[in-house]
């Protein structure tokens, strides 16, 4: 059976997705193992420190730039856009990268329909 995201909530339940791609320059950084080693843990530790999902998304091929995609999901508007903003404050802080771009999403289960199986 077919139904919308969210349904299953009942009346008046929202789910809020955010998501946060992050365009990231990689120091001294010579071959794409090398590019491994900073990117792995970065991600991991935005795994381990924050209620999100993360992983390595886009510049696969390129071994000094990287693409982050982290994704959080709540009740909570506000929740959402704060573990994100969290999480980007911890990146951009990190000394072996520099922060080029950050573009972020905010969905509600009310948006569009999106259909689920």
């Amino acid at each position: 059976m077919i139904k919308p995201v969210g349904a299953e909530a009942g009346a008046g339940g929202r789910m809020f997705t955010g998501t946060l791609s992050l365009d990231l320059l990689l120091g001294d950084v010579h071959s794409l193992k090398e590019k491994r080693t900073v990117v792995r843990p970065i991600v991991a530790e935005l795994r381990r420190r924050f209620p999100v999902s993360a992983a390595e998304v886009g510049a696969l091929d390129l071994y000094r730039r990287a693409e982050v995609g982290v994704a959080v999901v709540g009740a909570d508007a506000r929740h959402c856009r704060d573990v994100l903003d969290t999480a980007e404050r911890f990146v951009a802080a990190r000394p072996e990268v520099d922060l080029l771009a950050a573009r972020r999403g905010l969905h509600s289960s009310t948006d569009d329909p999106v259909w689920s199986v």
